[in-house]
């Protein structure tokens, strides 16, 4: 290898993973909320379009169109914060195995991307930009002082 090379790969490997966490969360967050916003925005199409070509079955045309609009519109928020980030993973899993078996099979390039954006948030969780991550300082801190306390 070259020097150069090995010079803009440890560059490269100093980009924080939290940055990167931070871009997915956003990133996949913003596909599901703009969605959201479109069906809400048109809720009469939204419905026909689950009626005439949705067809998610065991849920009535309109039922299915607004879990999915509100779905859309909550989760992601979750997402850009980094709230309950491997919580709010799951859900969207679901809604993309949902949309991958019944609605759009042949778009399973565009749900592999979210899809491994999504599990890869929920192994590793949100980074040190998030909500979740000051929660969990927070907590680490008071048990830390509740043993502190103990000990003396």
């Amino acid at each position: 290898m070259t020097q150069a090379w090995v010079t803009v790969r440890e560059w490269l490997e100093r980009v924080p993973l939290s940055l990167i966490q931070l871009a997915m969360r956003i990133g996949v967050g913003a596909v599901f909320f703009k969605a959201g916003l479109l069906k809400y925005n048109s809720w009469e199409f939204t419905v026909k379009l689950f009626e005439d070509e949705y067809k998610v079955p065991l849920l009535d045309p309109t039922v299915a169109a607004r879990i999915a609009m509100i779905q859309e519109l909550t989760i992601p928020l979750l997402l850009f914060v980094g709230l309950a980030t491997r919580v709010a993973t799951v859900p969207l899993l679901g809604m993309i195995a949902v949309i991958q078996t019944f609605v759009y099979p042949n778009a399973w390039t565009e749900h592999l991307v979210w899809t491994s954006i999504l599990v890869f948030l929920l192994t590793r969780g949100p980074g040190a930009i998030s909500v979740d991550h000051l929660v969990g300082r927070w907590i680490a801190d008071a048990n830390t002082a509740a043993v502190v306390r103990r000990a003396t």
